[in-house]
Order: C-alpha cells, then structure tokens, then sequence
C-alpha cells in the first residue's frame, strides 16, 4: 500500500515506525497520524482511519503502544 499523504512515512516502514519511540513520540507530540498527516493521533501515533486499516502485523505492534507496552 501507497502513502495515504506524501508527507505521511511510506507504509512499507510503518512497522519499522512502530518499533521506534522517537518516531511515535513525535507523532503524537504534534498530533499528527504518521501514515496520513491526519490530526488527531491514538498512542500508536495512528489516526483512527490508519489504525482500522493495519494488517496484523502492524496491528500487533500498535496494539503494543495502546496497552502501555512500547515498542
């Protein structure tokens, strides 16, 4: 899948992202989705659309971020 915005991280790296505090923590100190630049951001760094659509890998290591756990 393509980027959902062009200054949205390309989704390909999204579990690298995921894997990266820095990366999720920046996103969700500006509040802004990481895939789509939307505003609005869980604590996965993810908008709600963006995180309704991760396949289960991604999913499972959002869901890491949503329990507390981190990367």
């Amino acid at each position: 899948m393509e980027r959902l915005n062009s200054e949205g991280i390309p989704r390909e790296r999204l579990p690298i992202a995921l894997k990266n505090s820095r990366t999720v923590g920046v996103a969700r100190r500006i509040n802004s989705c990481m895939l789509c630049k939307r505003r609005g951001v869980n604590e996965a760094g993810l908008c709600d659309v963006c995180y309704a659509l991760l396949n289960d890998n991604e999913l499972k290591l959002a869901n890491r971020w949503m329990t507390g756990e981190g990367p």
